[in-house]
């Protein structure tokens, strides 16, 4: 046969040149190698744009803790300033916007109560059952706006713990939108925002580790170790950015030997144990077995019954002389540093506004309260013992003690202190005051977040049962 003849056979397609076969087999077996490939590289695809999404919320959390500390400082800059010119003034404000802010939380944002830390643990217990939800953005939001406010009409919350309600609001959000097939539990990502949330209000990225897992988780997965430490210095990160590299309160000077440090942790870690324990039994009495008449006026009436709290706040405000309205980190900060003297009644005076505020159903926490009047007890016990060299690492082992019999949860006590005071040089000490203070507390109240998050998961609970029997009346 000629050339030309196979060219036309070729072109009629009666046959094929053994280059065309050739191309035709590499062709099907190209289509064959991206059969398997494609679904590879988008999985890669899914999981590289769900890291994304987990590393945007992360910032998100930050940004977002930034936000509330600036709002809370700024409104409570403003409250002091009008104190300051017209010293009775808050005898009006704070009951004020104390029953708004209560009538306001209740109508739109009826999780946003309370500290957040119980409802952020509530939520994590829920699994698969369906009660509205404590977590959401809009729980966020108005744990912020309605918080800031609160700190700023002079009640003594702080805003430490509902930005752990506001960092796992925004992890639940985020696990809405992350791909199914990555496998990320929801749970995992809200101890993940939690913690986050606690390292970027205090800038104290190793103590929000130390609370995932000694407060929110109480077991540690490998996953989600490393979820939550991601979290955690991405919020840290934007932190530090926009509220500088510093401690908390700055580099307070330590100094005292050994003899003195064995006498002052035993000093703090009785009085701080004892006071923190029964400030935790007050708390968690008041949220579930307290009776009476003023009990039920709270219940029937609580938009008023934050406006009488607002009254005894203000009240004990000004007969203070302001020293005990809002968080106490101004006051916290001076006497750290020896720039301020607080009179011995201050952390009694706290200690009983705290209370007051807590009991009103605002959004707010006790952290920072907790710090002050552990603060305010070193300084008393001070003054008694007549050491003003020693003031600083007295302080900061009453603050330690009180927060850890507070919270029983010791580890993540001390670290947050030891990482706000750069208190690197008193780390045995503020070890054994912690553990030794927690370990006190415990004869007198069981841990505070856990009794709280046990009676925020009843309450919801029985609020479903109740929405499903009227319904089922209803039908």
């Amino acid at each position: 046969m000629t050339d030309r003849e196979n060219r036309s056979e070729v072109r009629a397609g009666r046959k094929r040149p053994h280059a065309m076969n050739m191309n035709l087999n590499y062709l099907s077996m190209l289509a064959a190698r991206l059969k398997h490939v494609r679904p590879r590289h988008l999985a890669y695809l899914r999981m590289a744009l769900g890291r994304a999404v987990f590393w945007g919320g992360a910032i998100v959390v930050g940004l977002l803790a930034v936000a509330f500390a600036r709002l809370s400082d700024t409104t409570s800059s403003f409250f002091h300033a009008i104190h300051e010119r017209m010293p009775l003034l808050p005898l009006l404000i704070t009951p004020l916007f104390g029953a708004i802010c209560v009538l306001v939380t209740r109508r739109y944002f009826p999780a946003a109560a309370g500290s957040g830390i119980p409802q952020t643990l509530a939520e994590m217990r829920r699994g698969e059952e369906g009660w509205s939800p404590l977590l959401s953005l809009r729980i966020a939001a108005g744990k912020i706006c309605v918080g800031a406010v609160a700190v700023g009409s002079g009640f003594s919350l702080g805003r430490e713990g509902p930005t752990v309600q506001v960092g796992a609001s925004i992890m639940a959000a985020v696990h809405d939108h992350l791909p199914k097939s990555l496998g990320i539990r929801r749970h995992h990502l809200l101890v993940a925002g939690g913690a986050a949330g606690i390292a970027a209000a205090f800038n104290t990225p190793l103590a929000g580790v130390l609370f995932a897992i000694e407060e929110m988780s109480r077991s540690v997965e490998s996953r989600m170790s490393g979820l939550v430490i991601t979290a955690i210095v991405l919020a840290g990160v934007v932190s530090k950015v926009f509220m500088g590299g510093g401690h908390y309160f700055g580099h307070v000077l330590i100094e005292g030997d050994g003899r003195v440090l064995v006498a002052s942790i035993a000093l703090a870690t009785l009085s701080t144990g004892l006071a923190g324990g029964l400030f935790a039994r007050m708390l968690i009495l008041a949220a579930t077995r307290w009776t009476g008449h003023m009990a039920d006026y709270r219940t029937q009436h609580p938009v008023s019954f934050a406006a009488l709290c607002g009254l005894l706040v203000a009240v004990i405000g000004v007969v203070s002389g302001g020293i005990t309205f809002g968080s106490g980190y101004e006051q916290t900060l001076q006497v750290l540093h020896g720039n301020a003297e607080l009179p011995w009644y201050f952390g009694p005076a706290k200690f009983v506004a705290t209370v007051t505020a807590y009991l009103s159903g605002l959004p707010g926490g006790v952290f920072a309260p907790s710090l002050s009047i552990g603060a305010g007890i070193g300084n008393t016990l001070s003054d008694l013992l007549g050491t003003p060299a020693t003031q600083s690492m007295l302080i900061a082992l009453c603050m330690t003690g009180f927060l850890a019999a507070v919270t029983q949860a010791p580890i993540t006590s001390f670290v947050i202190v030891m990482e706000m005071v750069d208190g690197y040089s008193l780390v045995i000490g503020l070890m054994a005051t912690a553990l030794l203070a927690a370990a006190i507390s415990k004869f007198l109240s069981p841990p505070l977040y856990h009794a709280l998050s046990q009676n925020e998961y009843n309450k919801a609970r029985e609020s479903e049962r109740q929405v499903g029997a009227e319904a089922k009346a209803a039908t």
